[in-house]
């Protein structure tokens, strides 16, 4: 295909997702401008320290289109902005509600801290936002050579995600094309979240494949290995410790332990007594405030949530949570739980380690082998995190703040919470179309993932579509 598209992030990596759908000559649409993290770099191979630049050209984008708002999908966000991007961000309506306080931290954290800037700042970006619903075509352009319309899908990866068809018309070349881009796709029977389901067609798709060689877990295996891990740690008197992204995962965590909790309760086990005592710390203030916006947002929540909503419960703001927001409160809390034998969950950012609330706890029981880590999500090479999730299990240890950590504690690993599509969840996506795309290109992946899920796809497409990893 002839389509052209230029990849200013993501290709190659898992992080820093920014594509570009070049209409003509002076049109062209961008999918996405996220941070780079961990190992990955800016498209044009730059250095960790220049993961912030716009190392493209903005005056032909028309519009930015939002899949979903996690930082490594918006986090350059502030600086498209500053390098002259004058157009519409468009986005489905959750994600115009959470985009705010997304770019609001971001800007605080990379930029600047002062209130008065950061709030001019928020005021540009809300007066960009279109929130688009879901299901109802958009044009961006609209010219008599030139007509581009867009639709957002639900993607089931976190409250709002989407994926974008564009339908690409020129009426004098008698041609018309989809291009589809799949954003961060979801797992089936996530929390919460209503699964993705496949387009009629599409002539070709830009797909993520982050987990697209493997396999997660189903949701009550996954449910059972996290209940046996807490209980394993009620009786040794230890914190587990789950690292977790503010929006998307933590919700997704704190549903899953309601529900553990209710169960207890309706069906007592030989551990009923101390779950009915068990505390779960949500230690980060962007992670208090993303739940009060996901409760806020019921209307988008799938079927079963809303009807444990129905039935007086409160997936989302259960007795036995205690919101940690007061930085004196946290470090308190940290001390306490590092000596002390009381079990219980904490929930911190950030999700890769990177920094945040989680490395403070990591410091200060990581090298006690009373403690659990427990990792949910992906982490992305060159993280604190992966080096945990990677060398814990081996004894080794990670450097966090410039000091060597011996890691003691038991480190585990459930695939099943990923909010990322597996590799059969992907080519059920692309098998599920009424009408095959011609070409799929493979991006937000390693290499060899990449790879091997080209290999497995055009195995079970019988060949009849062209991979490109």
């Amino acid at each position: 295909m002839t389509t052209t598209i230029l990849h200013h992030g993501g290709r190659h990596g898992v992080t820093g997702s920014c594509h570009e759908l070049v209409l003509d000559s002076a049109h062209s649409l961008l999918i996405d401008c996220g941070l780079f993290q961990g190992a990955d770099t800016i498209a044009s191979g730059g250095a960790e320290a220049k993961t912030f630049d716009i190392d493209f050209d903005v005056h032909n984008i028309g519009a930015l289109i939002v899949t979903h708002v996690h930082i490594d999908h918006v986090g350059r966000i502030p600086w498209l902005l500053a390098a002259g991007f004058q157009g519409p961000i468009l986005c489905s309506e959750p994600s115009a509600r959470l985009l705010p306080i997304v770019l609001a931290d971001a800007f605080a954290l990379g930029i600047s801290r002062d209130q008065k800037l950061v709030e001019r700042y928020l005021k540009l970006v809300e007066s960009r936002i279109v929130a688009l619903p879901y299901r109802q075509w958009r044009h961006v352009v609209d010219t008599p050579e030139l007509k581009c319309r867009i639709r957002l899908q639900r993607a089931g990866h976190i409250l709002g995600s989407a994926y974008v068809e564009c339908e690409v018309t020129k009426p004098h070349a008698g041609t018309r094309e989809r291009v589809l881009f799949s954003g961060d796709l979801g797992a089936p029977y996530a929390p919460i979240l209503s699964p993705p389901s496949p387009p009629w067609t599409a002539d070709l798709v830009i797909i993520e494949t982050t987990y697209g060689d493997r396999v997660h877990e189903n949701r009550k295996t996954r449910r059972d290995r996290l209940q046996q891990v807490i209980e394993r740690a009620l009786n040794d008197g230890g914190t587990v410790i789950m690292p977790a992204f503010s929006i998307g995962r933590t919700q997704e965590l704190l549903y899953e332990l309601e529900d553990i909790i209710h169960r207890q309760h309706k069906r007592p086990g030989k551990h009923a007594a101390r779950w009915a005592n068990l505390r779960v710390y949500l230690d980060s203030p962007l992670a208090t405030r993303f739940t009060r916006e996901y409760r806020q947002l019921e209307a988008f929540w799938d079927a079963e949530a809303l009807a444990r909503v129905r039935a007086g419960r409160e997936p989302l703001a259960f007795d036995q949570l205690v919101a940690i927001d007061d930085h004196e409160a946290h470090l308190a809390n940290v001390r306490r739980l590092a000596r002390s034998g009381e079990p219980a969950i904490v929930i911190a950012a950030s999700g890769m380690c990177t920094g945040g609330r989680v490395v403070d706890y990591l410091k200060a029981m990581l090298g006690d082998e009373r403690h659990d880590v427990v990792f949910v999500g992906y982490q992305a090479r060159g993280t604190p995190g992966h080096s945990i999730q990677e060398f814990g299990p081996r004894g080794g240890y990670v450097d966090l703040d410039g000091e060597r950590i011996d890691i003691r504690a038991r480190v585990h690993s459930i695939s099943g919470y990923s909010a990322h599509a597996d590799r059969n969840d992907l080519t059920r996506f692309i098998t599920g179309m009424r009408h095959l795309p011609k070409e799929v290109r493979l991006i937000h992946g390693e290499p060899d993932t990449r790879e091997a899920f080209a290999r497995h796809l055009i195995e079970k497409t019988g060949g009849r579509v062209k991979v490109i990893p």
